[in-house]
Formats: structure tokens, C-alpha cells, sequence
């Protein structure tokens, strides 16, 4: 599908919605019925993920070169075959055959096998009983993966991961499908890398985006059906989750998938939720966790982008296309290609939005 020509596509969609068990609602109707998205274009695309045919594509992670930023990295899931990495001219760079991986984070200067890296976690979904997480070292100048091991990260099937870099440890928050979230001190500094649980939370429903701000160490985790929440991500704080959003259908439209964050001064910003149920992206205020807007991305230069599934954003220069920050969202209807990624230059959704800080 591609706003705003609908029509011809409702019986894909309606197919679509079937096998992915969401309800049956016409999307042109969903779109009517919520608040209205201002529209943005893409600047670039990834080239289409392996595996056609499929829901396959699923969530990327960005690495921004400080020193060339031209050079950056996106990280990608092929969740019925492994992990692709890309430069921002959307080629493939990598592909590491990693089997069932679903969502996918990275932070860099991490102590990984005696000396400081690039690592790359991803919710390993191999054995849908045993959520595992996959880690992997990436070589910011070759853009090559290598896959480092898994760590235990508890009973149910692996879906969210988020990473999060405090100052007494490194951690991954695992989301479980079943709404289950698992933080686990990583530990990638010796030969093999370990894994420890040090705290359980939960969400009532079926749940998969996450995000973590390391400056102020709050955990964002959307719960599909029901809404958006955020959590103290201190090992020792209490597991109680604080309600943001609800899956309203207005303003966020289930399913809520990918979370990102857009970190501004000291504590404030903005939390992006990927609205999946009408193709749109909904922003919330860090600070007060006011509703500020929402964006669509729509056809341009490269085609738009529907069914959103994971998001990651990251501020900065990323060189003349992307020069205040780039924004990356996988398509889940790529027209007649396999799904992949579309990247979209920040500084357009803030001037689309109007958004002053």
C-alpha cells in the first residue's frame, strides 16, 4: 500500500491483517478515524532484506561515525534468516546468517573480548521456548559482523531487545512475547560472553519495542494493544511500569511496535512509537509525557512506508543527506520487492511538525 492511493490494495492488506492477526479494519478507515499524521518523505532506502515473499524485515539500528559520518551503519533483521548490515547509501555491506533474529540494538566503546567495540545485540526467536540473546562484534571499518555468542535470557520466545549502558554495567532488557521483560547484565569483556538476570518485569499483553535512555536510565517498552510505558531502568528500582500512552486508536493505533528515542539537553526529548495500525509515527514529550504529534512517510524519491515494525533514531550529522539526525523505519509493503528499510533525514520531521527546542 502507498498513501494516499489505498483503494487498490485493501484486499492485500486485508490478507495481511489476517495473517498477522491484526483486526480486520480497513486501513483507509483506520487513517480516517485517527488524528491526522503530517506527511514526510524518505531520502534513501535499504535494498530489500533475503527473504521474499514474507514478513521478514523487522527492526535496524543505527551507528553514527563521529569522525566521518558519511560512513555510518545501520544494522538490520532478516528475522526468518539473520542480520544485514548497510551503509546510508542503503547497500548491503554485511549479512551474517544468523538464524531467527527479531529486533536488534548496538553501543559502542564496550569492553568486548579485552578491548573496547562496537557490539550488537539481537533477540534470538531460534528456539521459541529458550529466549536467548545473540551478540555480535561490528567492525565500524569494514561494516563485517561476527557473531560473538548467546547468552540465556529466560523461558518464553525472545521478541524486544534494548540495550542500555549505565555506569556499573552494560545491560540488555529482553522483551518476551507473552509481555515478560528480562534484564540481563551482559558481559562480553572475556573469550565467551555471559549472561545475568538481575531483575523481571511485565506487561499484561503481547509486547516487542523498546527503547533506553542512557542519560536518565528510563527503560520505553510498547505493549501492542494497550499502549506505551516506561520504566526505571536501574537494576535496583522497583519493576512498576508508569502508562504513557494508551493504544487509543487516535493518537497511537495498534499495533504499537518499534520505539525510539530523540535525546534533547540534559533530560527531555522525545519517545517515537511506530503506530503500526495506521502507518504512522506518534511523539511523545519526555518530559511530562505530553502527546507533541504525528508523521507518515509517504511516497517521494523512493516509495513510502507502511506497516512499520522497527524504528531507530539517531541524532547528529550524518553528512549532506541526513545532516541533523537520521531517522530509519522498516516497510513492511514494499511494493512488489521484499521488505526493507526506509531512512528519513530528522530535520524534515521537525520542520514537518514544527517541532522547536
Amino acid at each position: 500500500m502507498r498513501i494516499p492511493s489505498l483503494t487498490p490494495l485493501l484486499p492485500l492488506l486485508a490478507l495481511a491483517a489476517c495473517a498477522t492477526g491484526e483486526r480486520e479494519v480497513p486501513i483507509d478507515v483506520r487513517i480516517a478515524r485517527a488524528t491526522p499524521a503530517v506527511s514526510v518523505t524518505a531520502r534513501g532506502e535499504t535494498t530489500p532484506v533475503g527473504t521474499s515473499n514474507a514478513d521478514a524485515a523487522d527492526d535496524p539500528a543505527i551507528w553514527r561515525n563521529a569522525a566521518d559520518p558519511a560512513q555510518s551503519l545501520i544494522v538490520g533483521t532478516d528475522k526468518k534468516a539473520g542480520l544485514y548490515v548497510y551503509g546510508l547509501d542503503g547497500r548491503t555491506r554485511d549479512f551474517l546468517d544468523a538464524g531467527r533474529v527479531n529486533n536488534v540494538d548496538l553501543r559502542e566503546g564496550i569492553a568486548i573480548q579485552g578491548k573496547p567495540g562496537l557490539l550488537v545485540a539481537a533477540s534470538d526467536r531460534n528456539d521459541p521456548a529458550q529466549a536467548k540473546i545473540a551478540l555480535f562484534r561490528l567492525d565500524p571499518a569494514s561494516a563485517k559482523l561476527t557473531a560473538l555468542g548467546r547468552v540465556n535470557a529466560g523461558q518464553g520466545e525472545a521478541y524486544g531487545v534494548c540495550l542500555y549502558r549505565a555506569a556499573q554495567a552494560t545491560y540488555a532488557f529482553i522483551v518476551l512475547k507473552d509481555g515478560t521483560v528480562n534484564q540481563i547484565a551482559i558481559d562480553a569483556s572475556g573469550p565467551t560472553p555471559t549472561g545475568r538476570t538481575v531483575r523481571t518485569m511485565k506487561l499484561g499483553t503481547q509486547s516487542e519495542g523498546c527503547a533506553v535512555d542512557d542519560r536518565t536510565g528510563v527503560l520505553y517498552v510498547a505493549e501492542e494493544d494497550i499502549g506505551l510505558w516506561r520504566f526505571d531502568a536501574r537494576a535496583d528500582a522497583a519493576p512498576s511500569p508508569v502508562k504513557i500512552a494508551a493504544a487509543d486508536d487516535r493518537n497511537l493505533v495498534a499495533d504499537a511496535e518499534g520505539v525510539a528515542i530523540a535525546p534533547m539537553g540534559e533530560r527531555d526529548g522525545y519517545v517515537i512509537v511506530s503506530s503500526q495500525g495506521d502507518n504512522a509515527y506518534t511523539l511523545y514529550r519526555m518530559s511530562g509525557d505530553s502527546y507533541v504529534g504525528r508523521f507518515r512517510i509517504v511516497d517521494g524519491a523512493v516509495g513510502g512506508a507502511e506497516e512499520t515494525d522497527g524504528i531507530d533514531l539517531i541524532l547528529g550529522d550524518f553528512g549532506p543527506a541526513y545532516p541533523g539526525g537520521l531517522f530509519v523505519a522498516q516497510d513492511g509493503f514494499n511494493a512488489a520487492a521484499a521488505q526493507n528499510f526506509k531512512l528519513v533525514a530528522w530535520d524534515d520531521v521537525v520542520k514537518a511538525l514544527g517541532l522547536k527546542d
